[in-house]
């Protein structure tokens, strides 16, 4: 065969490896490509999951707070009165019955702030024995609700607040005033000593005493 057609045939040999090597690169370097934007797509969407997750983590919060707060205004819409805890203590039926039979427990029912004075039933005991009447006739006696008002003081004065009342004659729903002594541990009300402080009720706080608060005649 002529030297001339054989280096022909040589070059054309040449050129065919030349062009396969650079079809094989554009391959590689197309599936590169490929392989970054499959990672980056993958990315996005691990993002876009991360974004729904933590909105939707926030919407709970939201709706817990929500529910949290609606649960707290149920409860404070039933909340026990002063009236409602005395009652459901069952300490004190006849302040109770007393409080009934002057109309005082619809006013004590309200909005107040209001600080009572609950005599024990032992109180009531003595009281009606010094006075000379019976539970009835204490319950149609006209100075009823005199008596009840006297033990009642038209804020909301938890201990605390109590014992910095030290010496100090305050004024109750009577209109006439009651002297807060306090002797070390000991709190007293006029003559009347407190036995238990603090029964906490929505409109305001119930201490008990061990006698009955007289008001001062007329």
């Amino acid at each position: 065969m002529p030297k001339r057609i054989l280096t022909l045939l040589a070059l054309l040999f040449a050129f065919g490896l030349v062009a396969a090597a650079c079809g094989n690169d554009d391959d590689e370097g197309g599936s590169g490509e490929t392989s970054e934007s499959t990672e980056a797509a993958a990315e996005e969407v691990a993002e876009t999951d991360e974004d729904a997750a933590a909105d939707e983590d926030a919407a709970a919060d939201e709706d817990a707070a929500t529910d949290e707060a609606a649960e707290d205004e149920a409860m404070a819409d039933e909340a026990e009165t002063v009236v409602d805890v005395a009652v459901a203590s069952g300490e004190f039926p006849t302040l109770v019955a007393a409080l009934q039979a002057s109309g005082l427990d619809e006013t004590l029912a309200g909005d107040g702030p209001f600080t009572v004075f609950a005599p024990t039933e032992a109180a009531f005991a003595d009281a009606l024995s010094q006075l000379g009447l019976t539970a009835e006739e204490l319950l149609a006696d006209d100075s009823l609700s005199g008596i009840l008002t006297y033990h009642v003081l038209p804020i909301e004065a938890p201990a605390e607040t109590v014992l910095t009342l030290d010496g100090q004659d305050v004024a109750t729903v009577n209109g006439a005033t009651v002297l807060i002594t306090i002797a070390g541990e000991s709190v007293q009300v006029n003559e009347a000593t407190v036995i238990q402080a603090d029964i906490v009720a929505s409109n305001g706080v119930i201490h008990v005493i061990d006698s009955v608060l007289l008001p001062p005649a007329s």
